[in-house]
């Protein structure tokens, strides 16, 4: 069994393999009164070399510094944040990019929670992780093919939604980072258009990229 993380025949394994002395920090805001100066401080606290921070808000902004960081970052490097939601803005988005780390032999320290992938405990808890996102990945699936199989039943060809509303748009917000979900298979588990989606998630193709953080532009890798 494998999971986002890695090999189950390896579930412990350290990483980065090799770890250099080298921290690079990231922090963010995620609201406009907000202020950087405390994660900058905790950051600086944690030997960082370098600090990458976003200073703009809220979940539809793009975060140019977290490409520019990731794109920086190099094998045996260690990626610090103030905490695990000021690097992902979701349980899915936080294993996938968590993950890819991993494959770039780049370790990952959250100071607040105390998870660092150079523990055993640390690591322990990403597998959790990975296992819980899994495991909502796969609810939010069932829930809607039982919904469609309900619309179906009751005659509605295809049960297709006539109003896209809030909790469609969640749903297909937490699917697209899964690297596993194609944009078309999203629109026909939900009953809508691949269209509809481009035109009521701005950013879609954010929260696709966000699946994937390396290679980033910018990357020497």
């Amino acid at each position: 069994m494998t999971d986002a993380l890695g090999s189950s025949n390896n579930l412990l394994g350290a990483f980065p393999i090799h770890p250099t002395e080298i921290r690079i920090g990231y922090a963010r805001v995620s609201t406009g009164g907000q202020k950087l100066d405390r994660q900058i401080d905790a950051l600086s606290k944690a030997n960082c070399r370098r600090i990458f921070l976003d200073k703009k808000s809220g979940k539809n902004d793009l975060r140019p510094e977290l490409k520019a960081c990731h794109a920086f970052l190099a094998p045996g490097d260690t990626l610090v944040v103030p905490s695990l939601d000021r690097y992902g803005r979701s349980l899915q988005d936080l294993v996938n990019m968590v993950a890819e780390l991993r494959t770039r032999q780049i370790g990952f320290h959250s100071l607040h929670e105390n998870l660092d992938t150079l523990t055993p405990g640390g690591r322990l808890i990403f597998h959790v992780f990975a296992a819980l996102a899994e495991f909502i990945r796969e609810l939010i699936v069932q829930g809607t093919n039982e919904g469609l199989a309900a619309a179906r039943a009751r005659g509605r060809v295809g049960g297709r939604p006539t109003v896209v509303n809030d909790d469609l748009l969640r749903k297909a917000k937490d699917m697209l980072p899964n690297p596993a979900n194609s944009v078309e298979s999203i629109a026909q588990i939900l009953g809508v258009s691949v269209g509809t989606l481009y035109n009521h998630i701005p950013d879609l193709k954010e929260l696709r990229a966000s699946r994937v953080p390396a290679p980033l532009e910018g990357s020497t890798q």
